[in-house]
């Protein structure tokens, strides 16, 4: 079967004029464009390609890589302003567009955009939305607490950023968590947190539970030995005063200096941290 929005491998049926056939191992066949062919491919060769819609929107083979698959998110630029909608460089010669309908807001070219890649079912062209909501999962997620998760970074809000997680479902980082810069279209791994009864996700960047205390412990010692033993940070300190030094929340604070603390690698004084000899 040949999949559209996907690459595909495929065998070499036959090499005419206008381009190379391609197969699949039902007998479906495909156009590869003269100008993908190369000089060495020959008949019966396998090549990937990916498969997407001509400008009559019949199915037609390209070597050329799209910045997102079907069912996929990617920060694409506008381009240009139809009266169907806007289009979108997605790396391919012939641009992805997003009608009117699938706009949050009207798009204005030369911006960057997050967008989602579907297949519409009505005239089985390719098409993309930012209406990121519209495409993400309301089911309860099979995740578990402390999951690693893959991210997408969606959109800000006062509470946090919005991210998408593992392509299909919701979910929020907190600012008093980001401890690093990041902007939309960022790929990135994050830690579920919580899963909340609207199955939104809370998620932090952090791996959650004593899991987390020894990468940071280590952090804080080797603090410790690049400013002569002594840190002036405790478990009093203002949480700003200590994501500006170690780039970690006050609570992994105390639990790492905790530990560290039990096995006499440090004091805990008032005036800050202190390397145990």
């Amino acid at each position: 079967m040949i999949n559209i929005g996907h690459n595909n491998t495929l065998r070499v049926d036959r090499i005419l004029d206008q381009g190379a056939y391609l197969e699949d191992q039902e007998g479906n066949s495909v156009l590869l464009p003269k100008r993908y062919v190369t000089t060495n491919l020959k008949i019966d060769d396998e090549i990937t390609v990916f498969i997407y819609n001509d400008s009559e929107d019949r199915p037609v083979a390209t070597t050329e890589e799209p910045l997102l698959a079907l069912h996929d998110f990617a920060m694409l630029k506008a381009v240009g302003n139809t009266k169907y909608g806007t289009f979108m460089d997605w790396g391919l010669s012939k641009d992805l567009l997003v009608p009117f309908r699938e706009q949050n807001k009207e798009m204005r070219e030369g911006y960057y955009y997050l967008i989602y890649l579907y297949l519409d079912e009505e005239t089985n062209r390719l098409v993309g939305s930012n209406k990121i909501t519209k495409y993400l999962k309301s089911i309860k997620p099979d995740l578990k607490y402390g999951e690693e998760v893959d991210l997408i970074v969606w959109n800000k809000t006062d509470l946090g950023v919005k991210v998408i997680v593992n392509g299909t479902h919701q979910g929020l980082l907190y600012n008093n968590e980001i401890f690093n810069e990041i902007k939309m279209g960022d790929r990135i791994k994050g830690f579920v947190k919580l899963i909340r009864e609207d199955n939104k996700l809370d998620i932090s960047l952090q791996k959650q539970g004593y899991s987390n205390i020894e990468p940071n412990a280590k952090k804080i010692l080797e603090k410790l030995e690049s400013n002569n033993g002594f840190v002036a940070l405790n478990d009093k300190s203002d949480p700003k005063l200590i994501v500006a030094a170690l780039g970690m929340s006050k609570s992994t604070f105390k639990k790492s200096i905790g530990a560290l603390y039990k096995l006499r690698k440090i004091s805990i004084d008032k005036d800050g941290i202190r390397l145990l000899k």
